[in-house]
């Protein structure tokens, strides 16, 4: 088999120097499509004082102004387009759970950059031509779906298109038809593991060599169990629909170290979440992207509320991210302290008897804020164990972020699932508490 460096594309390859002046003259182009065709985008740099042509170099772009979900939804379904409606070969759309989905669209050359992107992904995480991946992320207007499967079909790959759901048939069918890669949410893996313990098959002896997570944060306490359980190299792929989709940044196979962010297409800056302002490379704050090449929805600027810092490539010459630690719109103020899903994840993974799906629950009472921790049981833990571990994690809680919390045990597979996620945050306060966004 040839060696990894053997199968880097053209734009792996680019050196510093190279990068940069690419990275310049792609910025400089979509700022002026962005400007010339999205009227959002007219009114905008027109508001802040810039033009396309302030821009001579990288650190110029910090003179323009963000790009917000809000915006998006606020030009709903097609005003945030730059191209007419005929060159759209297809359109994807966020659930608009939380208000009017964002609906995003892809030209021709824009699906055929995507799966080249998640091509470059598949590739670095250890997938390889001729290798069978299993696609058990959604397929629909969800992106995640869709964009494993052209990107694994780019790469050379047979794809199984087996998206969410029916757990014991996924189970049959990784058997069966023996995939050595596998792409879904982490949450959703552990529960196929499960699945596979239940029917008594050790997931150890499967054929999956690969695993590519996403579509929510995790951490490395999880990949430790995913790796321990199944005997695989699990790795993070990063993506959000309102960029393009899973590809814009990926963890690579040989140092599982941060995703490399692919830097030739998507620009990447690190802002203070209060502030906006751009943070030195290496401070934790919030991501921003500016697209470099797309042509049906370009975006400036986009805050992705994802906190994580930058740092520099090992892998690849590209700029790694770490892993997502969490969002600066689903941090739960709880009289005065600061918490995020992921701090309760680390203590529910290392709790023996549950598994590592829960749920944060936020209610009032009184004058009160009150967080509730649900989390779901191991199928062969008994109720003693059960009645240990709600105490042991509210001792956690308590010692290791300071604040108080209630907790349930609740039945395996009992928390509701959409497209393989748990939502982690589900807010039950009354609408003048200033309750955050879920997740």
């Amino acid at each position: 088999m040839a060696d990894a460096t053997d199968l880097l594309d053209a734009g792996e390859r680019l050196g510093p120097d190279e990068l940069r002046a690419l990275q310049l003259e792609r910025l400089r182009a979509s700022l002026r499509h962005a400007y010339e065709h999205v009227p959002f985008y007219r009114e905008s740099f027109d508001k802040a004082g810039v033009r396309p042509e302030d821009c001579r170099s990288l650190a110029d772009l910090a003179r323009f102004p963000f790009t917000t979900k809000a915006d998006l939804r606020a030009n709903y379904p097609y005003g945030m387009f730059a191209v007419p409606r005929e060159r759209i070969r297809r359109l994807h759309a966020s659930s608009g759970t939380t208000g009017r989905p964002t609906v995003v669209g892809y030209t021709d050359n824009d699906l055929a950059m995507w799966s080249d992107m998640v091509a470059r992904s598949i590739r670095a995480a250890g997938g390889r031509p001729g290798d069978v991946v299993h696609v058990a992320y959604g397929y629909g207007l969800f992106t995640g779906g869709l964009g494993a499967h052209y990107g694994a079909e780019r790469l050379g790959c047979t794809v199984i298109p087996a998206s969410g759901g029916m757990t014991a048939r996924q189970v049959q069918l990784i058997q069966d038809l023996e995939p050595s890669v596998i792409m879904v949410t982490p949450s959703y893996m552990l529960t196929l593991l499960d699945e596979f313990e239940r029917q008594g098959v050790d997931p150890r002896a499967t054929s999956l060599r690969v695993g590519v997570f996403g579509a929510e944060p995790w951490t490395e306490q999880m990949r430790q169990e995913i790796e321990e359980r199944f005997a695989i190299d699990a790795v993070d792929i990063y993506g959000l629909s309102e960029v393009i989709g899973p590809g814009v940044a990926q963890e690579c196979a040989e140092t599982k170290d941060g995703l490399h962010v692919w830097e030739d297409h998507f620009y990447p800056e690190i802002v203070d979440p209060v502030t906006g302002e751009v943070l030195p490379e290496g401070e934790r704050g919030e991501l921003v992207f500016t697209s470099l090449t797309k042509e049906a929805m370009p975006v400036v600027r986009y805050r992705t509320r994802d906190l994580t810092r930058l740092l520099p490539g090992t892998a690849r010459a590209f700029r790694r991210m770490e892993k997502i630690t969490g969002r600066s719109d689903d941090m739960v103020i709880l009289r005065g302290v600061n918490l995020f899903p992921t701090q309760i994840e680390e203590i529910v993974l290392r709790t023996p008897g549950v598994a590592p799906h829960f749920q944060l629950r936020l209610t009032r009472e009184g004058r009160l804020d009150t967080l509730t921790v649900r989390a779901e049981a191991r199928p062969d833990a008994p109720s003693e164990v059960r009645e240990a571990a709600a105490r042991a994690i509210v001792a956690a809680v308590k010692d290791g972020i300071g604040v108080s919390v209630g907790v349930e045990i609740v039945e395996p597979e009992s928390l509701e699932r959409s497209v393989g996620k748990i939502r982690r945050i589900v807010d039950l306060r009354p609408r003048d508490a200033g309750a955050p966004g879920g997740c």
